[in-house]
């Protein structure tokens, strides 16, 4: 990572990743699911209690449960080991490449009790704020700039994370699970066959 130029700072087991990187406020972070001291998934939970840094994180295993755990505790994307260190690279390079926010214009959007301000990136429901990942927000971001229109999941991988992300489309149902269990499951309709849209909760 050093020969691409990238700044490094290295943890050894998952108190001291967790430390790192509350100190260092990195942009993006290579985790491992196993790590000695704390597990992956718990390091992704409170490094996310604090950063919203890019979480790229790494599985020994190519079984998809562990890829969706990993998601859902706030990773933005994974790599199955044994894996190339080109492999690496572009991935991270394909995380810095993605703009802050998806759309960023446009004034505040509201759906019923669901407050979405892409200025600020904030959201509220019930005049409560919640908490978001980047990839969250910018799952929303794009759902609220239409409610009526149906969003493919093509085209929220593309807006999202960008034309040239290769991955498992699965990573989106995660982070619209996600999304979910934070503002209310009825926010966002499911469209079989086809994608999501945004609507007001019933």
């Amino acid at each position: 990572m050093e020969r691409e130029r990238f700044d490094v700072r290295q943890a050894a087991d998952g108190p001291s990743a967790v430390d790192t990187a509350e100190r260092f406020g990195p942009h993006v972070i290579l985790l491992d699911l196993n790590l000695p001291g704390m597990r992956g998934i718990d390091v992704c939970q409170r490094i996310r209690s604090f950063s919203d840094a890019y979480i790229l994180m790494l599985t020994a295993s190519d079984e998809l449960t562990d890829k969706l755990v990993a998601l859902s505790t706030g990773a933005d994307d994974f790599v199955t080991k044994p894996c190339s260190m080109p492999e690496i690279v572009a991935r991270i390079r394909a995380l810095m490449r993605r703009a802050r926010s998806v759309q960023g214009t446009g004034g505040v959007r509201t759906f019923g009790d669901l407050r979405v301000d892409p200025a600020t990136r904030e959201v509220h429901v019930a005049g409560k704020p919640v908490s978001l990942t980047r990839i969250e927000f910018d799952v929303l971001d794009v759902l609220s700039v239409d409610p009526k229109v149906v969003v493919p999941k093509g085209r929220l991988l593309e807006r999202v994370w960008g034309p040239n992300w290769f991955g498992d489309e699965h990573v989106i149902d995660v982070h619209v699970s996600n999304l979910r269990r934070k503002i209310g499951s009825a926010y966002i309709r499911t469209v079989r066959g086809v994608g999501y849209r945004l609507g007001d909760a019933a």
